[in-house]
């Protein structure tokens, strides 16, 4: 009995880590600090190197990693409708953290599709919990955000892909 209370305890301490660093992010540097961790808590794998682009893509697609390479591209377009429907920051950080965390774990050698969302809401459970935003997106898809949402009328007017300054922190020189 003793030891389940202290696993409900050792548990809640970890989802509130998390949910406390994810809620405070206030850049996509700070939201992938949050995912690299979680991936590394959970999977025990990590990569290190990564690239983040902000592009206009078809919203349908959240974002994409080209394999051989260390760039994330995420829909900037995708983001900025949700940024403005919900007007919440730790539901657009979930949304960030579920699209980055999702192009990570094909980044790491996982290239199916199923498992890699299989792996995603593990993920999302094991960091946050099953009630949490970030586990909800992860076990429905980020597109439940956009409920409501008339997507029809949207123009998406096509940018200059943008690269993400100081996006992963290295923790040592890379040549």
């Amino acid at each position: 009995m003793c030891g389940d209370a202290e696993m409900n305890e050792g548990e809640s301490s970890v989802f509130d880590r998390f949910r406390n660093r994810l809620e405070n992010a206030k850049s996509y540097g700070e939201v992938w600090d949050v995912v690299r961790d979680c991936v590394e808590f959970s999977l025990h794998k990590r990569r290190g190197g990564m690239m983040l682009f902000l592009d206009d893509l078809p919203l349908q697609l959240g974002a994409y990693h080209s394999v051989g390479t260390n760039n994330i591209v995420l829909n900037r377009t995708l983001v900025e409708i949700v940024e403005a429907a919900v007007k919440s920051r730790r539901v657009v950080n979930a949304l960030v953290f579920n699209l980055l965390l999702h192009e990570y774990l094909h980044a790491l050698g996982e290239y199916s599709e199923v498992e890699v969302r299989r792996l995603v809401y593990r993920v999302a459970r094991k960091c946050f919990g099953e009630d949490y935003v970030v586990t909800v997106v992860a076990s429905k898809s980020p597109w439940v955000l956009l409920r409501g949402i008339p997507l029809e009328g949207v123009n998406v007017r096509r940018r200059v892909m943008e690269i993400v300054r100081d996006f992963e922190k290295a923790d040592k020189y890379i040549v």
